[in-house]
């Protein structure tokens, strides 16, 4: 049933992230648990967040997410002895939790929509949301500007942004994942979105994102990274093979087939090719992102 819940709101609702999804359902959770103590109820979020990461959707956000969320509602443990009491304080908080969710993706958008000015050219990868939403503000401000977009396989999701950017009147290019190197010299930043960021400023992202990184560094081009703070995660990944499996393969692949014969879903960029990270708590550069992580579960 958690997983059932989990995937309708994921189809219902095209523009909400896996980690939103997530958190919406352990609020589902809470509401309708019939626990008698804290925690008992704690161990019920802990499963439910366990089936959800067996779910055939990326890992990274449902982690950092959950793991955030968790944290901000199971104080109110600490603020009364009284379970029922308890529990209407943890729907609360996690209401307060889902607002701020929702506002955060605005506030984004307001900071990175003024980076882009007209004629430029701009590089991004897969559907980010965020990155959407982005550039549709700077097309209802009167920016001219133009968009290249990778194929971004294997599941092609690409196509669908750039279809996106089209139907709103911005100028896009489809272009391969291996054209890269040669579109570069030709824009002007690049701009993604996120599946998380970890404690060193890097970041979590579809698979493909760090070769576009590395391609942007040498060639002196800025690199943006647009993120909501949940995604912030206390991980710490020393290089690709140091990513948990369970972030770069679904739990179908990780059952039944050769993980090295596979290719991941996600790569580990490093945050020395990251220029600024555009968030809900401000810009960043990625050498803040620990001292956000440490205000966040403080």
């Amino acid at each position: 049933e958690v997983r059932q819940y989990f995937c309708k709101i994921i189809k219902e609702d095209e523009d909400v992230s896996v980690g939103v999804a997530a958190i919406r359902t352990l609020l589902e959770i809470i509401k309708h648990s019939k626990s008698e103590t804290v925690q008992e109820l704690e161990a019920n979020l802990k499963d439910a967040i366990s089936q959800m990461k067996n779910s055939n959707y990326t890992v990274a956000a449902i982690n950092s997410g959950c793991e955030l969320f968790l944290r901000f509602i199971t104080l109110a443990s600490l603020d009364t002895r009284d379970f029922d009491e308890c529990k209407k304080i943890m729907m609360d908080r996690g209401h307060l939790f889902i607002k701020k969710l929702d506002d955060s993706r605005g506030k984004i958008v307001k900071l990175a929509s003024n980076f882009i000015g007209d004629g430029s050219r701009i590089l991004t990868h897969s559907r980010s949301r965020v990155v959407l939403q982005t550039l549709r503000k700077a097309h209802k401000q009167n920016k001219r500007f133009e968009v290249f977009v990778t194929i971004s396989a294997p599941d092609n999701i690409g196509t669908r942004m750039c279809k996106d950017l089209e139907a709103e009147g911005i100028p896009c290019t489809l272009i391969l994942d291996s054209a890269i190197g040669y579109i570069m010299e030709q824009v002007d930043f690049i701009m993604v979105g996120t599946e998380g960021v970890v404690e060193s400023g890097g970041i979590v992202n579809k698979v493909g994102t760090n070769t576009m990184a590395v391609c942007a560094k040498e060639m002196n081009k800025p690199f943006y990274v647009l993120t909501e703070s949940f995604k912030f995660s206390r991980l710490f990944p020393l290089d690709q093979q140091d990513l948990p499996e369970e972030y770069k393969y679904t739990s179908e692949v990780r059952k039944s087939c050769d993980l090295r014969k596979i290719h991941p879903l996600v790569d580990y960029t490093p945050p020395s090719y990251i220029t600024l990270l555009f968030t809900d708590l401000g810009i960043l550069t990625p050498s803040a992102v620990s001292d956000e992580l440490i205000k966040l579960y403080l």
